[in-house]
Order: structure tokens, then C-alpha cells, then sequence
């Protein structure tokens, strides 16, 4: 009887196993692997000219640098103003230094496409709000600022990408010994002294982990290069590989040109990753000691003010400032006049939520797409988390390395695997249609799912489980009654960590809309490029306004888990 058990025990878990595998190799493996076969590949034979010829074309080799320009740039700035931000809130006696912490966190909330639309509206040459006033108070002929450009797109990048290490570097601060600091102290080292001689080497393991974050999305970035870069014929790998597959309507010598490129960002992405597994699992600064301690906080005296008003000056200028704009310019009659009562009307809100059919299929679209998407992500996380975590079976490290796989690899990328995986080759074609989509954003957000229920049901004790065994219940009915209800918050965190980046998203469904299926972040996109300014900020005002009450909800629930905890 006791061997019928053990067999029926290890049946269900590796029956689990293999549906957990089976929707991770369908849904990412197998789209990533197709990226390199079609990309050396042709009717099955391999073909390495045609990937030579086509990294070797000017236009190619052009992107490529472009993106390590905007990749190194951003990574470099990013990092300083993560570093210097986190050491101010985490080590010093700055006031309101709990609130400033929060705050330096929006960033990583909004959508950066939208923060590049914003500064184009403020700084653009033409018809930049700051730049007309500038002229006009001056008297100059000529504008102050352009936006368009390297510089552009570096500062942009850097305002949201910054709080990668920022975050990093504020939980080594908060967790490092002070007693070598301390003892420098004694030995009558100054502040700037012992931060550059002994605080920087020692947090310098979580700074590079941040820098290496950084470097990963900012060459994978379609939204901030695409507005600011391409109208001035700066273009990096992601919107090459989009302006190839548009201007040739999808045709396949273009996606396999995009493949190529795709590969690229790839071999990149697995290079930045390898780097940063040495950078953390290196042994040579351990900053933790097995004694609880109280980091040391250093008084800034006559810095306080000046240094805070810095700090609310940064969020203004990065935050506020383009997040006011978006609504502002959502609420005039017409781009280009002035900002004043008579010249506001909230017809262009109402038109882009009721009459107009482009953005009311988009917000449709978007809306049921990501809710669906979310959904979905979120049942199939719990089930391939509850295997990784509760269930002892051999292979589930292959579950954690597919889940995790697509939060490491670009949209860009992402988007040309599920084209080139749902498009007939296997009898199955969703091209063009809302499903491909809906595939690609359970692609895209699986370890969202995997990370926030994996942490879930580590605080559900396996006693809990194996009480509800001995009272009798199958495996099944031990999940669906004991550990569904406890891990529920982290569901609907999950949930909600899907549900938002979905909604906004823009670098992989730029590449995969039908006529029909445009989301909010390509209607966006498509507005700004079509000239249609005023009902892109409408829009993305509403995009906003529907993520603060997303993020609202997720601090909510976050709350009432730690209560529970």
C-alpha cells in the first residue's frame, strides 16, 4: 500500500513537471531557439554569408553603434545619480529621507516612452514649450536645447533607468557593516573619504549588478530611441529591426534580417547576464556581518537643505515637470498654444475614450489583453512555482532557467520568436491577430508570475500541507484548500506586476499589431508619429492615470500581506 502511494505521489508531481516544462518550451523556448536557426539557417542548410553580408551592411553596422553609444552613455549617468541618490537617503541625515526613497522609485513605475514624448513637447527645437519661452524671453533666434539626439536619449533613458541601481546600491547601504567605516572615523578620515575609500569598494559588487541591469535594457529600449532618435536618423538595434519588417510589410527576408539583429541583442543580453552571476557571486566583499547592525548615518550639517532641495529639484525637473506636461498638452484645442484656461478643453479626453475608434479599439485591446494575459500568467506561475519550491523532482532547474529566460532577453526579441513560432510553421497561425500578442505577453511576463508566487509560497510552512495530507486530502485538494488561500496576496500582486507593464507595453507589440489589434502604448506611438501631439498626451494621460491606480492597488494588497505576515 505504501509503495501504491509513493508511485502515485511521484506520478502527480512529475505529471506537474512535464505540463510546467511543456508551457514554458512551447511558449519560450522554442520561439528563441527558432530566432537562431532562422537566422543561420535557410531550408535547412546552414548559411553563413547572408549573416555576414547583412551584419557587415552600413546601416547595421550603424545601429550597433548607436546602441553601445545610448547603452554605455545611459548605463554611466544612470549609475552615478543611482549611487549618489542611494548613499544620500541610505547613510546621511537628509530630512523627509523616507519619502525622497519613495519617490526616487516612480521612475521605475511610468512608462519611459511616455516621459521621451514629454520632453520632445518641452524641448523640441520647433515648438518646445521651454525653448519658445526662452526665446521669447531672451529675444533669441536660435533654440536653447534640442531633445533630438544622443544626448536626448541618454538623459531620458537615465531619468528612468537610474533607480536599477539605485535600488541595488540602497539595500547594501541599509544591510553593510559599519565598523570599518567607524574605525576610519576613529582614525580621523573625513566623510568624503571614507564613502570614496571604503563605502564605494565595498558596495561596488551591487553598483556593477545595477550598472549591468542597466546596460540590458537600454539596449533593448524601442520606445525613448523610436521618438527621440529616428527622426534624426539615429537608429539602434530595436527600431532597425522595426523599421525593417515595416517598411517591407513582414516579408521574410526582413524578419530574417531582424533575426540576425535579434541575435545580436541576444548574445548581448547573455553576456551582460554571465558578468553579473560573476559579480554576485563573487566572494570578495562580504558587507553583512552575523550581527545585527545599525549603518552608520552621516550628518551632512550645512548639506541638509541644500542637498534636499537638490533631491526635490531632480524629481521635479524628471518627474513632475513631463508628467504635468502630458496633461496639460492632453487638454489643449490645438499643439502649439499657449497653456492657458481659454486654450483648454476636455472634448480631446472624452473623443479618445468614446468617438474615436483608433484609441477605443486600443484601449480595448490593451485593457482585455492584459487583463487575460495576466490571468493566465498568473494560474500557470503558481503551478510551475508550487513545482520549483514544494515539490522534490529531478529537472525543475530547467523550469526555473525557462521562466526566468524571457525577463532577460528584449521585447524586440521576444516578439520575432512568437512571430516566427505562430505564423503557419507549426500549422498554427495567429499572425496579425490579438492572440499573438496575448502569447507574447505570457512570454514576456512569466518570471514576473514565478517571482512573485515562488516568494509566496515560501512563507507557506510544508507543515501546513502535510496536516491536510494526513487528514486525508489528495495533493489537489491540499493546494486548492491550504495553500491557494495563503499564497492569494501574492497571486494578486502577481496579477498586478503583469497586469500594468502589459497595459503600457510598446517594444513587443509594435512589432506584432494587426490592423485591429493596436494596444495603448502602439496607439501612442502611432498618434506621435502621425502628428495627431494632443490626442497622444490624451491618451497617455489616461495610461497614466490607469497605472497610478494599478500601482495604488499593488501597495495596497503589498500592505495587507506584511499585516498578514
Amino acid at each position: 500500500m505504501n509503495n501504491l502511494i509513493s508511485v502515485r505521489k511521484w506520478g502527480i508531481a512529475e505529471f506537474v513537471l512535464a505540463v510546467s516544462i511543456l508551457i514554458l518550451v512551447v511558449v519560450v523556448a522554442i520561439p528563441v531557439i527558432l530566432i537562431f536557426w532562422t537566422s543561420f539557417f535557410v531550408d535547412g542548410r546552414f548559411n553563413g554569408g547572408d549573416v555576414v553580408n547583412i551584419l557587415s551592411q552600413r546601416d547595421t553596422y550603424e545601429a550597433l553603434i548607436n546602441s553601445i553609444i545610448i547603452a554605455a552613455g545611459t548605463t554611466v549617468l544612470s549609475t552615478i545619480i543611482g549611487v549618489f541618490f542611494a548613499w544620500l537617503v541610505s547613510r546621511t541625515d537628509l530630512p523627509f529621507k523616507g519619502t525622497m526613497k519613495l519617490m526616487f522609485l516612480v521612475p521605475f513605475m511610468l512608462p519611459s516612452f511616455i516621459g521621451a514624448l514629454a520632453w520632445k513637447m518641452l524641448l523640441s527645437p520647433r515648438s518646445g514649450y521651454i525653448n519658445r519661452i526662452l526665446m521669447d524671453l531672451f529675444g533669441l533666434s536660435e533654440p536653447v536645447f534640442n531633445i533630438y539626439g544622443y544626448c536626448g536619449i541618454i538623459a531620458v533613458e537615465t531619468m528612468y533607468l537610474f533607480p536599477f541601481v539605485f535600488i541595488q546600491v540602497c539595500g547594501a547601504l541599509e544591510r553593510m557593516d559599519p565598523t570599518l567605516e567607524e574605525s576610519a572615523r576613529i582614525s580621523g578620515a573625513g566623510l568624503f573619504t571614507i564613502t570614496r575609500k571604503i563605502t564605494i569598494p565595498l558596495i561596488m559588487p551591487s553598483i556593477l549588478a545595477g550598472a549591468l541591469l542597466i546596460a540590458l535594457y537600454s539596449l533593448a529600449h524601442f520606445g525613448v530611441p523610436a521618438i527621440l532618435g529616428t527622426e534624426v536618423g539615429i537608429y539602434n538595434i530595436p527600431t532597425k529591426i522595426y523599421e525593417k519588417i515595416h517598411q517591407s510589410a513582414g516579408s521574410f527576408k526582413a524578419i530574417r534580417a531582424g533575426t540576425v539583429l535579434a541575435s545580436i541583442l541576444v548574445v548581448s543580453a547573455g553576456i551582460i547576464l554571465y558578468l553579473q552571476s560573476l559579480v554576485l557571486k563573487s566572494g570578495r566583499f562580504q558587507i553583512i556581518a552575523g550581527k545585527s547592525v545599525r549603518p552608520m548615518v552621516l550628518k551632512l550639517r550645512g548639506l541638509r537643505i541644500p542637498l534636499l532641495i537638490l533631491s526635490i529639484l531632480y524629481l521635479l525637473i524628471t518627474v513632475v515637470m513631463p508628467t504635468v506636461t502630458i496633461f496639460l498638452v492632453g487638454g489643449l484645442k490645438t499643439y502649439g498654444l499657449s497653456v492657458s484656461w481659454e486654450n483648454m478643453t476636455f472634448q480631446n479626453f472624452y473623443y479618445i475614450l468614446f468617438k474615436w475608434k483608433l484609441t477605443k479599439d486600443a484601449i480595448w485591446n490593451s485593457t482585455y489583453l492584459s487583463l487575460s494575459a495576466a490571468f493566465v500568467t498568473m494560474l500557470a506561475g503558481v503551478m510551475i512555482s508550487y513545482v520549483i519550491v514544494k515539490m522534490k523532482v529531478r529537472g525543475k532547474w530547467l523550469l526555473e532557467f525557462l521562466g526566468v529566460l524571457p525577463f532577460s532577453l528584449p521585447g524586440t526579441v521576444i516578439a520575432l520568436g512568437v512571430i516566427l513560432m505562430w505564423s503557419g510553421k507549426f500549422g498554427v497561425n495567429i499572425y496579425n491577430t490579438a492572440w499573438i500578442i496575448f502569447v507574447a505577453y505570457i512570454a514576456r511576463y512569466m518570471a514576473f508570475s514565478l517571482k512573485s508566487n515562488s516568494a509566496a509560497l515560501e512563507q507557506v510552512h510544508d507543515s501546513l500541507v502535510e496536516a491536510s495530507r494526513a487528514c486525508g486530502a489528495t495533493q489537489w485538494q491540499a493546494m486548492r484548500d491550504v495553500v491557494i488561500p495563503l499564497v492569494r496576496p501574492g497571486m494578486v500582486a502577481a496579477f498586478f506586476l503583469i497586469f500594468l507593464p502589459a497595459l503600457r507595453e510598446l517594444t513587443t507589440s509594435v512589432l506584432l499589431y494587426g490592423p485591429t489589434t493596436r494596444t495603448i502604448g502602439v496607439a501612442i506611438y502611432t498618434l506621435n508619429e502621425d502628428g495627431e501631439t494632443v490626442y497622444a498626451a490624451a491618451l497617455s494621460s489616461i495610461a497614466l492615470l490607469i497605472i497610478i491606480l494599478g500601482q495604488l492597488i499593488i501597495n495596497r494588497v503589498g500592505s495587507a500581506k506584511t499585516e498578514g505576515v
